[in-house]
C-alpha cells in the first residue's frame, strides 16, 4: 500500500490532530498533553511501538498504532493494534482494510509472529472488517485490563 507511511517526529502535528479526533469520537476523555506524551515516544524511535499514517503523508486520513510484546504461545514477538482511525468523511472506501493488510505483511517480514486487536463486540462493522482482514475471534478468551 503506497499510502501507509511510518510516522516520524515531523508528522506529530498532523498525527496529533487525528489522535484528538479519534479520542473525542471514542469518548476517551484524554487531553492534548496526554495524547502528546503517548504518541511522541513512538515517533522518536521507542522499541515498544510504532505509528503509521494512512493516506498521503502531507494530508493523512488516518493512522494505526501498534504496540510490540513477546508471546510464548506464538513463539516470539507479537503486536497489538492499539488504535486504528480513519476520518469519518472517507470511511467505507477500503482504506482501513488495505492499511491493516499492508501492515500485517510488513510485520510478518520483520519476525512478528501474531497481530492482535481489540474490538467492541457491538461494533459489527468493525468486526466484519477485521474478519475480512484475517482476524479470528478467540471466543474462549477475553481481553482484560487493569489500569495502574
Amino acid at each position: 500500500m503506497k499510502s501507509l507511511h511510518l510516522a516520524v517526529a515531523e508528522d506529530a502535528p498532523k498525527l496529533l490532530e487525528l489522535v484528538a479526533a479519534m479520542h473525542l469520537d471514542q469518548g476517551y476523555g484524554t487531553d492534548a498533553a496526554h495524547q502528546e506524551r503517548s504518541i511522541l515516544p513512538l515517533l522518536e524511535g521507542s522499541p515498544h511501538g510504532a505509528v503509521w499514517l494512512i493516506g498521503p503523508r502531507r494530508s493523512p486520513v488516518g493512522y494505526v498504532v501498534v504496540s510490540f510484546g513477546w508471546s510464548i504461545e506464538y513463539g516470539g514477538m507479537d503486536a497489538i493494534v492499539d488504535e486504528l482511525y480513519i476520518r469519518p468523511a472517507v470511511r467505507g472506501r477500503g482504506m482501513a482494510g488495505e492499511a491493516i493488510n499492508a501492515l500485517a505483511q510488513a510485520l510478518k517480514q520483520s519476525t512478528i509472529k501474531a497481530l492482535h486487536l481489540e474490538v467492541d463486540r457491538s461494533n459489527e462493522t468493525a468486526m466484519r472488517l477485521y474478519e475480512r482482514c484475517g482476524f479470528v475471534a478467540r471466543d474462549s478468551y477475553m481481553f482484560m485490563s487493569r489500569v495502574l
